[in-house]
């Protein structure tokens, strides 16, 4: 299964990466993919190193194949509670199939941005 992982590093300036990921199991829980893309983010060519060494801690659906895609181009701000994948669940059980679109972030950050959705420039 390939499933495509947007780096966001701000939110703000909209400074994102995209990543496919192939041959993603999805009874891997959540935790344990998170820890793969830590170690795969730091070895993909063509990443600036500032994405390479970014706090990452979340992952929430983006899109899937066949459904809406939001308005925001950084983050859909809503559907917090379905979308950001609990670390406990496997990614099946969190509905993650092929040709998913996730964003991997620092949850912190995006609390910081759901208060005042500014965008810089």
């Amino acid at each position: 299964m390939i499933v495509t992982i947007r780096l966001i590093r701000n939110f703000e300036y909209r400074t994102i990466r995209t990543v496919p990921i192939r041959d993603v199991d999805t009874q891997q829980t959540v935790d344990q993919f998170i820890a793969r893309l830590l170690q795969e983010v730091k070895s993909v060519k063509g990443i600036p190193p500032p994405f390479k060494t970014h706090p990452y801690d979340t992952l929430k659906i983006s899109h899937q194949a066949g459904s809406f895609k939001a308005n925001d181009i950084v983050i859909n701000l809503e559907g917090d509670e379905t979308l950001i994948l609990p670390g406990n669940k496997t990614l099946e059980e969190c509905g993650v199939v092929s040709e998913t679109e996730m964003s991997f972030f620092n949850l912190a950050e995006y609390q910081k941005y759901k208060l005042n959705p500014e965008k810089k420039w």
